[in-house]
């Protein structure tokens, strides 16, 4: 028989939990900083950088494939380790992730691409224009993963239009070094 106690007390959480939610928060910084999708998300930009010197277009895809087939689990268990039900503002893996789709075809090699590609990027992950709306909605997860990589191919997207208009008018301020 157990005491009041034993039955009342929570749970500890397992390694396997802190580890989800030590990884999914951006090594814990989504925990503490205001507006975590755009701060703690910063650590995608070394991680589009490093995508961007794979050079091979098939490489770069087959990566960013297995990041999201890796974050949405560890998304998941973090977000029920928290005790939410939906996608918690303190999880920023989902950005981290997504971040390097927003480059594809565009590599994230001088600042003004990169600070234009995280801005886009932000814009509509915070917007969630229509299927990323809808992404939110697949279950655990992959709804939390699922909609940063709508928003991402979305400012991929307005990037390239972005890039194209800058060397359409020969003002080159986003040319790539």
């Amino acid at each position: 028989m157990h005491s009041n106690d034993d039955v009342l007390a929570p749970a500890r959480p397992s390694i396997a939990h802190r580890a989800a939610v030590w990884l999914a928060t951006g090594l814990g910084l989504g925990l503490v900083t205001p507006a975590p999708g755009t701060v703690a998300g910063l650590w995608g930009v070394p991680l589009a950088a490093a995508m961007g010197s794979l050079g091979d277009l098939n490489a770069q895809l087959v990566v960013i494939l297995l990041l999201v087939l890796v974050a949405a689990p560890i998304c998941g268990a973090a977000a029920r380790a928290l005790g939410a039900s939906g996608d918690p503002g303190a999880i920023v893996l989902d950005e981290i992730v997504a971040l390097p789709i927003v480059f594809v075809g565009a590599p994230a090699t001088s600042w003004p691409i990169i600070v234009t590609g995280y801005l886009l990027f932000r814009v509509c992950d915070i917007l969630k224009p229509g299927l990323a709306r809808s992404a939110e909605n697949l279950p655990g997860g992959w709804g939390i993963v699922a909609d940063d990589c709508v928003a991402a191919i979305l400012a991929c997207l307005l990037l390239h239009g972005v890039l194209w208009l800058d060397a359409g008018a020969g003002l080159n301020w986003l040319v790539a070094t």
